[in-house]
């Protein structure tokens, strides 16, 4: 075997050792909550520990979606993801194509940094004038309310990310477009947004996770437990006594579900808006 052959070999395998470990690091906590959902309580809670159930139960989902009302609180954060996503996706489509048109370079450098200025501010220091916004105005308990706070949190990433799809796009195809009689209108919805679909995916997915995952805003205007998303939800599992670890680790492993789910029907067009979006020319 000639010294090109090793070399390519050697690095093949320590490519492949690199991504096994890092595959068995980020699949082991996983597999560890998904062990720990169908354990018994007395395998759940003996000493010393037992890392492989010898009695797999589904009782902690059974008492999931009965005792802990589950399926309500799944229900309102699909609703709330799913409508706050739509919603932020589709004004970022416009202010993104809008803010890649702009003929003068320093508004639209202006603009580009009042945007990144936004992704700054943590979100804490919003959280208190937010609350006391709503309050006095008697709107917190409101999962409009919320969904709406969430669209305002991720439209301006959503925008950039947006914005980098569409300066791909050629305007000569918009100028075709208008010579056959298409306003800009027209354009965007029947030339330019069928060219860009892999980055509307990647922004929806983006804007999904994020907000399917977001805990703090949600436990400051989420008070009544009939109005509870998961991550609350899965927060109110936590309390003085201890943690109920058998609802926690069920809870966690059908959380996780929505967003596989997800990135799997568009795992495809993720990677190509990323590509996409990451070059230009």
């Amino acid at each position: 075997m000639s010294r090109r052959k090793i070399k390519r070999t050697a690095g093949g395998v320590f490519r492949f050792l690199i991504l096994a470990i890092y595959l068995f690091m980020a699949v082991l906590p996983l597999f560890w909550i998904f062990l720990t959902s169908i354990k018994g309580n007395k395998e759940l809670y003996a000493k010393p520990l037992v890392y492989w159930p010898r009695h797999p139960t589904l009782a902690a989902y059974q008492k999931l979606f009965t005792y802990a009302n589950f399926g309500q609180y799944f229900g309102n954060s699909m609703m709330v993801t799913l409508s706050s996503s739509i919603v932020a996706m589709i004004l970022a489509l416009i202010s993104g194509f809008a803010l890649s048109r702009i003929r003068k370079r320093k508004m639209r450098d202006f603009v580009q940094i009042l945007l990144y200025f936004t992704q700054t501010v943590p979100s804490f220091m919003i959280m208190l004038p937010l609350f006391m916004f709503f309050s006095k105005r008697h709107l917190v308990d409101n999962l409009g309310v919320l969904a709406a706070i969430y669209v305002a949190t991720v439209v301006a990433f959503c925008t950039l990310m947006a914005k980098s799809f569409f300066d791909r796009i050629p305007e000569d195809l918009e100028e075709a477009a208008k010579i056959d009689g298409c306003n800009m209108g027209q354009s965007l919805l029947y030339v330019v947004i069928p060219l860009t679909m892999p980055g509307i995916a990647a922004t929806f997915c983006f804007a999904f996770v994020n907000i399917w995952n977001e805990l703090f805003i949600a436990v400051m205007m989420i008070n009544k437990a009939a109005k509870y998303t998961v991550p609350v939800a899965l927060n109110s599992f936590i309390s003085k006594a201890g943690v109920s670890w058998d609802l926690m680790s069920a809870g966690i492993v059908v959380s996780l579900l929505p967003t596989m789910i997800v990135f799997g029907i568009g795992q495809k067009y993720i990677v190509a808006g990323l590509t996409d979006g990451g070059v230009k020319g």
